[in-house]
């Protein structure tokens, strides 16, 4: 009887929501500016959209948001799903501590908060402190805050404070001791690093200018507008750096990456005892090198030489090339970085895309290893050469982000920290699959579903990836595929060429002109999920952001025929002007420019905007964006969404959700981010038929 009034109930709001009067799609007025590239015309029929201030522009944003919001909200799944979420979501969350003399600060998040809180604590068991709560900053908790750096003796706590999701902060400095900001603090603007001296005397700090990146230094006690400027002077946006002095104070060691994925960087070096000039360690090299200062040495990650990747050593008192000397050999699987603990390196690999960390002494010699649970990432190590322990973050699929503490002597590993989420993960499977791409490449993709579940070839399916940047994307706790595989439905994650799972060889074959790899390997991946009978067209789903909402909106515009809905957040998606937008030359060395004719080609091949064609049937796409993203400019999101209304011959919709204070990342309160979720997968589920 009572699945029998479900089912009544069920039909009585089907029947209300087809008879109900579908919202219209806000009409969308076209400029067609047209300019000659290279030889090519090229129309942008939405140039106009590109002044995110204009009041034209503000107004259609808020007509494009009532629409989404009375498109989106009349699933009747909704309230199901977001109180699932919830239960995900709204647990206590604890990041890795940083520990300086004997007292460990870390961020906090308790239940029934929206943001991480600052706190310490004497001791790896002592009493916990709270030093910085952002929850009564702003009405509305998007002000969150980050540590920044402690003082070697943990009395001072350098901070950043975040408003609005923005990348851009203030800087602050507390007295641990008092409980008490100091009078230091930096104005708001982008920081990509703050190292304190040892002694507490000043900071350095790297930030970056109209003009470029800069080092400064900051003597405690003084005006932010009295900050010496040490490094930088020279180099244009496409580089970001750093400086931090090594543990002792003898040292300042500035590193410059060149492009995002810092495909080639350099080492700067000054002696602060003889207050000697700043030299350069590793200059001329077009390769990648990260270096971690431990004793009276350098311990630097590096494929130079070893794709990769390999580690060497460079005394600090004597830093010239033919000096170096390589401590671990490259080997048949790829590094992904390097921390060091109690006198031993720490070299988390990336193994078939999931994580392993092991432990080697200062020649270089095996001694030890991590042991997790099942396949997953461990995204985050905190620790220094002299601390005794080593905190390393794990997480995967079903598993939550837990803190385990390695103590480097005895090799013993403990739980420090382990949320409490409402999942059984043994009711799931993981399994890690091989595709073929085009080119006859084998690429791996993870897939997450119940353990019962059947390939019927109708399995509700969200398909997501990266391929770019170097960046890995291993095993993580996901709510998306948590929702999945409770409907009886499949999480894939395909790991494209572009990324850095199998070295520098993989990201070099998915960048630049060979960029179209990544699409290819993905549209591969999807086509496998339907010949395996995994599901079908009418049931596949795909999501990226930023670089991934570039993937896929390529993938849209290039087939869709074998996509019924499409979540695409903070997208790059006009690369032909992508890089004349806030700090987007740092990405020309990943993508190229179309001011040069070469790179203007191979750009123009697959850029989805120039891609979109009148009287396609695209699928239902969901574009989420918002003015608090200053690292993608969300006019991509705001002319892609306003080409496909036009363009799209089905009657599947097209939507834009747009917030006043979203983020490219981080800093979201725990609401809002559940708030995003519920979108993007009831928009999802709504496309494929499924309700909670």
């Amino acid at each position: 009887m009572k699945v029998r009034y479900l089912l009544v109930l069920c039909g009585l709001a089907c029947s209300a929501l087809a008879q109900a009067t579908p919202p219209q799609k806000p009409p969308t007025p076209t400029d067609n500016v047209q300019e000659v590239l290279h030889g090519v015309t090229v129309t942008d029929p939405y140039r106009w959209l590109e002044d995110q201030g204009s009041p034209k522009t503000r107004a259609w944003i808020d007509a494009q948001n009532a629409y989404t919001h009375a498109m989106l909200d009349q699933w009747p799944g909704r309230a199901a799903l977001e109180k699932r979420l919830t239960e995900l979501n709204k647990v206590e969350s604890i990041q890795a501590p940083v520990e300086r003399h004997g007292r460990f600060f870390y961020r906090r998040r308790l239940a029934n908060q929206e943001q991480y809180v600052i706190y310490v604590r004497q001791g790896v068991s002592g009493k916990d402190e709270v030093l910085i709560d952002p929850n009564a900053m702003s009405a509305d908790h998007s002000t969150s805050v980050e540590i920044a750096d402690v003082s070697r003796d943990g009395t001072l706590l350098a901070y950043m404070v975040r408003t609005g999701g923005r990348d851009e902060s203030d800087v602050r400095v507390m007295d641990v001791i008092a409980h008490k900001d100091l009078t230091d603090r930096l104005p708001d603007a982008l920081y990509f690093d703050v190292a304190l001296l040892p002694d507490g005397s000043g900071f350095y700090y790297a930030t970056m200018i109209a003009d470029g990146p800069r080092v400064r230094f900051h003597k405690m006690g003084t005006e932010a507008s009295a900050d010496t400027e040490i490094f930088g002077r020279g180099y244009t946006k496409e580089a970001g750096v750093v400086g931090d002095p090594t543990p002792d104070g003898r040292y300042l060691v500035i590193q410059v990456a060149h492009g995002s994925a810092a495909d080639k960087t350099e080492i700067w070096l000054q002696n602060l005892v003889t207050k000697g000039p700043i030299v350069p360690v590793v200059k001329d090299i077009d390769a990648r090198f990260f270096a971690s200062p431990g004793g009276d040495q350098l311990f630097v990650h590096t494929n130079w030489k070893a794709p990769k990747g390999r580690v060497l050593a460079i005394d600090l008192a004597n830093p010239a090339q033919e000096k170096w000397r390589e401590v671990i050999p490259e080997s048949d699987t790829a590094i992904e970085s390097v921390a060091l603990a109690a006198g031993r390196i720490l070299v988390t690999y990336v193994k078939n895309a999931s994580s392993v960390v092991k432990i080697f002494t200062a020649d270089g010699k095996t001694a030890g290893q991590m042991n997790f649970p099942t396949l997953g990432s461990s995204d985050q190590i905190q620790s220094l050469w002299d601390n005794s322990d080593a905190f390393v973050r794990f997480s995967s699929f079903a598993i939550p982000p837990t803190i385990y503490r390695y103590q480097i002597a005895s090799g013993q590993q403990t739980v420090w920290a382990e949320p409490k989420v409402a999942v059984d993960s043994s009711k799931f499977e993981v399994q890690q699959v091989w595709v073929t791409s085009k080119d006859g490449t084998k690429v791996p993709m993870f897939l997450v579903h119940g353990k019962d579940l059947k390939q019927d070839g109708v399995r509700p399916t969200i398909l997501t990836g990266y391929g770019g940047f170097t960046i890995n994307e291993t095993p993580y706790f996901s709510s998306s595929a948590i929702v999945f595989a409770e409907h009886g439905g499949v999480y894939a994650l395909v790991n494209l060429r572009g990324g850095g799972e199998f070295g520098e060889a993989w990201h070099q074959n998915g960048m630049l002109a060979k960029k179209q790899n990544v699409f290819d390997d993905f549209i591969a991946a999807s086509e496998w999920l339907i010949q395996n009978k995994y599901t079908n067209p009418a049931k596949l789903s795909i999501s990226g952001g930023s670089n991934g909402g570039l993937l896929v909106g390529a993938a849209l515009t290039q087939r869709p025929d074998l996509y019924q809905a499409v979540v695409c957040w903070h997208p790059l998606l006009d690369m032909l002007r992508y890089d004349k937008f806030m700090e987007a030359q740092f990405w020309v060395s990943e993508y190229g420019s179309a001011s040069n004719a070469d790179q203007f080609k191979w750009l123009y091949a697959y850029s989805p905007y120039q891609h979109v064609k009148p009287g396609v049937k695209y699928p239902a796409v969901l574009f989420m964006t918002g003015d608090g993203d200053t690292r993608v400019a969300p006019l991509h999101a705001r002319k892609m969404a306003a080409l496909l209304q036009a363009s799209t011959a089905s009657d599947r919709p097209v939507l834009l959700r747009y917030e006043l204070k979203a983020g490219h990342a981080g800093g979201r309160s725990v609401s809002q981010s559940i708030g995003d979720l519920t979108d993007q997968l009831g928009f999802l589920l709504w496309q494929l038929g499924v309700t909670p």
